[in-house]
């Protein structure tokens, strides 16, 4: 069995708010970006955020790209750029090194495969990825939250999925869709809408029992992918990391 996905990005400026998507399907497709980037690092991102969700499985995957740059970076140019310490043969920097390592590591010890497309040229899966990508940047520009998409699911999961969806729904009426929130909001909000959290006001002391001021807690959060690219484009958006992120909140 072989995969076969569309990457791509967009900046609107370049720099600008850009976005990412990828798509295999009209069930299996994500999108995100960020306030302000380049049509590069959404290409890039597009790549990384491919190869982390479907980090479970064993099928070869065939990445449709139609930027050069992607690609060459990928399969010609970072075996040299790692020897020399993510330099360039003029010893400058490599520029977006930071998604460059996250897709060498995503990589690492699976089939993957990268094949140049023609962008606008009606292509089916890079036409569907760049119409998600160039809605995120769009999101982005006028300050709402993109589509984020149902992101990956295997067949098997797909179906249980499926089937846990009609048996709820035949259970319960469907809840109303809230408004999305606004992405530019206080650090206190980054977790807002996401599923099992608050931001209300604490109703005790903050320490649980039996345990020290000092003493260090560990917090267990589970999210789904969309749910972690939602939160890590917030803190993208100010400029923190997700662990700061989390650490503002509490």
């Amino acid at each position: 069995m072989t995969i076969t996905a569309a990457a791509d990005g967009s900046a609107l400026g370049n720099p600008g708010p850009n976005g990412w998507a990828w798509y295999i399907d009209d069930d299996r497709w994500a999108a995100g970006g960020s306030p302000h980037g380049t049509n590069n690092q959404g290409e890039l991102r597009a790549v990384l955020e491919l190869l982390r969700a479907t980090a479970g499985v064993d099928e070869k995957i065939i990445i449709e790209c139609d930027s050069r740059y992607v690609i060459d970076s990928v399969t010609k140019w970072m075996p040299g750029w790692k020897r020399r310490g993510w330099r360039k043969a003029d010893g400058a920097p490599v520029l977006n090194r930071d998604l460059l390592e996250g897709i060498d590591e995503a990589m690492r010890g699976r089939d993957v495969e990268f094949s140049w497309v023609k962008g606008h040229a009606g292509h089916p899966l890079n036409e569907a990825a760049d119409e998600r990508a160039n809605a995120a940047a769009k999101a982005y520009q006028q300050k709402q939250e993109p589509r984020r998409g149902p992101g990956f699911t295997s067949a098997a999961d797909a179906g249980a999925s499926l089937a846990g969806a009609m048996a709820v729904s035949a259970a319960a009426p469907a809840r109303p869709t809230p408004d999305a929130a606004p992405l530019w909001a206080e650090p206190a909000d980054l977790l807002e809408g996401l599923e099992g959290s608050s931001t209300g006001p604490s109703t005790g002391s903050g320490q649980a029992e039996g345990t020290q001021a000092s003493d260090p807690l560990e917090l267990t959060v589970s999210l789904s992918a969309a749910e972690h690219a939602r939160l890590r484009d917030r803190a993208d958006a100010q400029g923190i990391s997700l662990e700061d992120a989390l650490r503002r909140l509490i």
